[in-house]
């Protein structure tokens, strides 16, 4: 995927994104007016029926009271005994003989006749005292379309349920009034824009997500790219040397003597083998990669492995004469390792130190024991790495960047091998580098 169709989807998913912010807001507006009007138009409709429930229960008390008075008296005195305390609650004054069972069924018939259709609880009171001597909870049912009588609250025997003309009043109660009023129009406490922020995250955590996706998937096949070609080069060049030394062998005639055919059967071996060691290396990298390789640990002491490497490193490398300087201070150097793997981690680290480095290379390595960690330090004087490519210098098929330095040859293989082997042992390595200067590997290895 090449950067333009990068920039494509980043730009196409960006609008992406603004579309849904901008319906979404749109959407939001209009639900939270519609909302709101729906919820005057519910508040001015609960308000008529508070006042028009008034109404009625204020005309049905008048006509109960009418009904009870012996003598008729104005209309306006009649009203004037009503009074309403609370939205939900009446108080009636009377100056009459008052029968409680009769009262009941004047209540019950008034409502009824106001389509007054609540529950409700009467109850006369004694104004000398002010508590209550008698009361009843009435129950409306729907199912009937009637009145029916509920619990009674009696302080007095039942030849006692009749009160002369004075010291008392009554009182009625509707308990069930602001329940059923508030049962309209349910407004919920949770933002609308609280909604909206939740969904944007969202999409962007995923369109943030799928760049991420997007950009490692192209660095990998950059990467791939890269390592194809490298070992395209890598194996050319012996297959090429194989091929001409071969091609002379068959050539040959009885003139050339056996020294010539044994130099180019030598070199025929050489590059063979280091076909084998570049297949070998793939192989071991795709079997790490699949947890396939399996360590066989043995007692194994790191200073003569790195002594042995010294020998080899000063004496064997025609290239460029190289100087190893051994500071081997742990006095005990015996661990549980893959004798194996492990050397092949120190060489891939010094081989690194020899092949990036424009001047005679001098490594410094060093150990030191803790507590917990058998510490091995490898330090060089090469051209060291730029910071920013510290963070990939591990990473698999990864090669820094050598400017005009183009004879260095390899896969991109070595560190992300030297990680994968140490990660098998529990182990750790650390990088710190100045460009121009030096590069300081450490390896640390668990003692246990």
């Amino acid at each position: 995927m090449n950067r333009r169709t990068i920039n494509a989807v980043i730009i196409l998913g960006i609008l992406s994104v603004l579309s849904i912010l901008i319906v979404q807001i749109f959407w939001i507006r209009n639900t939270t007016a519609l909302q709101q009007v729906s919820i005057t138009i519910q508040e001015r409709e609960d308000s008529l029926n508070h006042i028009q429930f008034e109404e009625n229960v204020h005309l049905a008390l008048r006509n109960v009271l009418d009904d009870i008075s012996s003598q008729k008296a104005d209309s306006s005195d009649l009203y004037g005994a009503v009074k309403q305390l609370e939205t939900d609650y009446f108080t009636v004054d009377i100056n009459e003989e008052l029968l409680p069972f009769y009262l009941e069924n004047l209540l019950k018939r008034e409502f009824y006749n106001q389509n007054v259709n609540y529950d409700f609880q009467f109850g006369i009171y004694d104004c000398f005292t002010d508590s209550i001597v008698f009361g009843k909870l009435i129950k409306y049912t729907p199912e009937s379309n009637g009145f029916t009588q509920s619990e009674t609250i009696n302080t007095k025997t039942t030849d006692q349920l009749k009160w002369k003309s004075d010291g008392h009043y009554f009182t009625v109660f509707f308990p069930e009034v602001f329940n059923s009023q508030k049962n309209g129009i349910r407004t919920t406490s949770f933002s609308p824009y609280l909604y909206l922020f939740t969904i944007v995250i969202v999409v962007l955590l995923f369109f943030g997500f799928s760049l991420t996706v997007i950009f490692k998937q192209k660095r990998l096949s950059e990467v791939k790219t890269d390592f194809i070609n490298n070992m395209t080069h890598e194996l050319k060049t012996p297959i090429s040397s194989i091929g001409l030394s071969s091609e002379m062998i068959i050539r040959s005639n009885q003139d050339m003597n056996i020294e010539t055919i044994k130099k180019y059967a030598s070199l025929i071996f050489k590059e063979n083998k280091r076909l084998e060691n570049q297949v070998e290396r793939v192989l071991n990298i795709a079997k790490l990669d699949k947890h396939e390789i399996s360590l066989k640990k043995e007692a194994f002491d790191l200073h003569e492995l790195l002594k042995e490497v010294k020998e080899n490193i000063e004496f064997n490398n025609s290239d460029k004469k190289s100087t190893i300087q051994l500071n081997l201070t742990s006095k005990n150097s015996v661990l549980n390792l893959d004798s194996v793997h492990i050397t092949n981690v120190i060489y891939n680290l010094i081989d690194n130190a020899v092949k990036y480095c424009n001047v005679e290379p001098i490594i410094s390595i060093s150990t030191e024991r803790t507590p917990k960690h058998f510490l091995i330090s490898i330090e060089d004087n090469g051209i060291g790495i730029k910071k920013e490519n510290l963070k990939h210098l591990f990473d698999k098929f990864y090669r820094v960047p050598t400017g005009n330095l183009h004879n260095v040859k390899g896969f991109g293989l070595g560190l992300y091998y030297v990680k994968m082997i140490l990660n098998e042992h529990n182990g750790a390595i650390t990088v710190k580098s100045n460009l121009g200067k030096n590069t300081v590997f450490e390896i640390a290895l668990p003692l246990t």
